[in-house]
């Protein structure tokens, strides 16, 4: 089974809203390669769920896949953040899926500590002038990163 990690910023969309809900869909990714990422889970799949753009950017607790890739609605909402006036119903280019709460961890995992892994030193995320929302995580990646918890 793949592993990914999924980043959002809390104030608008935290694990403890997850949590909260259960279920919810994670729309608005807007990069294309992000996107792909997306179209490759599938239901079951787990994920990091990543607080960015905060005090402590960091891992927050984990989320599974629910339903694979569909188009993004959001992209053709005109009230939403993410509309994108190029899609439409017959030619959306986005995708969403929906996920749902598995865990919060105690504590986040801040990214300097995910740095000064050296088990991470290949992971997407700690390298220098990755920006991507969506990126898989290989088992080994996984497993060290539980193991900070």
């Amino acid at each position: 089974m793949p592993f990914w990690l999924m980043k959002s910023e809390p104030d608008e969309f935290s694990i403890a809203d997850l949590q909260q809900r259960g279920s919810g869909r994670w729309d608005g990714v807007r990069n294309y390669q992000a996107r792909n990422y997306l179209r490759q889970m599938a239901e079951g799949d787990l994920f990091l769920f990543y607080h960015s753009s905060c005090a402590t950017p960091g891992v927050a607790g984990i989320g599974r896949i629910s339903r694979s890739a569909y188009p993004d609605p959001s992209a053709l909402q005109p009230d939403s953040a993410y509309f994108d006036g190029k899609a439409s119903a017959t030619g959306n280019p986005w995708s969403a899926v929906d996920v749902e709460f598995v865990e919060r961890f105690e504590h986040v995992l801040a990214l300097p500590a995910l740095k000064a892994d050296p088990r991470l030193a290949d992971l997407a995320l700690v390298k220098k002038g990755s920006r991507l929302s969506v990126m898989p995580v290989e088992p080994e990646q996984w497993q060290a990163i539980l193991s900070l918890r």
